[in-house]
């Protein structure tokens, strides 16, 4: 009986890893998952790109990279009165020695979100409640 050789890894052309950037295969990013509980009859909300994650104890910023789900400010996005509104806020990788770290979205008026006191996971995905 002929023995047939089953590759057991498709072959990947170098021309394709040569055309990918390699800090895109290196980076990791940190996915926040957001729940704002909406009392109101409607709301307004919306995030300003200078929303941070901010290790608690080097100080270190990772800076928002994308946001679904949610407008980036100036404009807004409705949410409908008394439901929980989710959206996803992805940040650029947090230090590696980082254990703890809060989210802060600094902005130059009152009612940012912050989230203090966020534990790290090996996975680097959060569900956080917004207040």
């Amino acid at each position: 009986m002929p023995v047939i050789d089953i590759p057991t890894k498709p072959k990947v052309e170098t021309d394709v890893l040569t055309a990918i950037d390699s800090w895109t295969l290196e980076d990791q990013h940190v996915y926040v998952h957001c729940y704002y509980k909406n009392e109101l009859d409607e709301m307004l909300i919306r995030v300003w790109r200078s929303t941070f994650l901010i290790d608690k104890v080097s100080g270190a910023h990772s800076e928002l990279v994308h946001a679904e789900n949610i407008s980036y400010a100036p404009q807004w996005t409705i949410i409908p009165g008394k439901k929980v509104f989710s959206f996803l806020l992805i940040f650029s990788a947090l230090p590696k020695d980082c254990k703890v770290f809060d989210l802060v979205e600094d902005i130059p008026q009152a009612g940012g979100f912050y989230v203090s006191g966020i534990k790290r996971n090996e996975l680097d995905v959060y569900h956080v409640d917004i207040l």
